[in-house]
């Protein structure tokens, strides 16, 4: 057939060593099922990008680039974050359609020909959505589960137990370039995309090798980044408490007063003092400490540094 799509599978590695020869296999052994099946071209490709790792990932993604045709190996000069890496990739590829993957096959690769067939039908953007976190820990799935209602609470349009592994389509591919802010928060962007979307449910299994790259601080700063880039509410809640904070004061003032005037238990003593200095001390620092991150943002984006850099290409 003449009209098969173009598949192109992008995978973002930093430090993957351990894993990434597994990972190669089973993508190369799905590239291959998916073009027997006649679902997509012999010329479709697996894009990897090396965001800067410290350890033998590049020199296995280049070996595999040079000996492979399917396999494209991408290093940039520098680690820009998964974000930036994944990015790097998907502006890479010219092929019909891109399915972004982790390295560590916690995500279900066979789940790429289910995507595929929601493509066929008409979708655009197919989300791979956890359908549980039995495999997290239980603080990592607790705090996975509020974030994403928290999210939805503060109004950004998020899909609900969605990561990274998503198909796109050429055209929702080429409206995501017009974006250009520096803070990227992919999972977000391609929400205000828009286009047809549908989600496809599967099971996240272990980590096959290696160490998980998202810590808790890594975890805590990445939602931070979605929040902040994606929402005014924490700006708008300063508003509202400074409004609580000022009638507070108020009756902090009218029931110092009253002990005066219509008291004789007047004790000289700091709390009167103190406690006021102290809450309205820390409301102002926290308030400056917000305002601060969205300037920071602001000061970032209009810099206009480039995302990342490309050091070497290997097809």
């Amino acid at each position: 057939m003449n009209n098969l799509i173009s598949l192109a599978i992008v995978v973002p590695c930093y430090n993957e060593a351990a894993v990434i020869e597994q990972t190669l296999a089973a993508l190369q052994n799905l590239l291959s099922h998916l073009s027997t099946a006649q679902k997509i071209s012999q010329d479709s490709k697996l894009y990897f990008v090396d965001d800067g790792s410290c350890d033998a990932t590049w020199d296995i993604l280049s070996q595999a680039a040079t000996t492979q045709p399917q396999v494209t190996a991408i290093k940039l000069s520098t680690n820009k974050g998964h974000q930036n890496a994944l990015y790097a990739g998907l502006v890479s590829t010219d092929e019909d359609v891109v399915v972004s993957i982790d390295a560590d096959l916690q995500d279900d690769p066979a789940l790429i020909e289910t995507m595929l067939d929601q493509f066929q039908v008409g979708y655009d953007v197919v989300y791979g959505v956890r359908s549980s976190r039995a495999s997290d820990s239980f603080m990592k799935r607790v705090s996975a589960e509020k974030y994403y209602r928290c999210m939805q609470w503060l109004g950004i349009d998020l899909v609900y137990n969605h990561a990274d592994f998503r198909l796109m389509s050429r055209a929702a591919l080429d409206a995501l370039k017009e974006y250009p802010e520096s803070n990227l928060f992919l999972r977000g962007l391609v929400r205000k995309v828009g286009f047809k979307s549908t989600v496809v449910e599967y099971e996240r299994a272990e980590r096959q090798a290696g160490e998980t790259k998202y810590p808790l601080r890594k975890m805590l700063s990445f939602a931070w980044e979605g929040l902040s880039s994606f929402s005014v509410v924490p700006l708008r809640a300063i508003t509202v408490l400074g409004f609580v904070a000022s009638w507070l004061s108020v009756f902090v003032i009218i029931w110092v007063l009253g002990i005066r005037l219509f008291t004789e238990d007047v004790v000289p003593g700091w709390a009167s003092i103190l406690l006021p200095l102290l809450f309205f001390g820390s409301i102002q620092l926290l308030s400056l400490g917000i305002i601060g991150e969205y300037i920071a943002k602001i000061y970032n984006e209009v810099k206009r540094r480039p995302r990342f850099h490309i050091e070497k290409t290997i097809h």
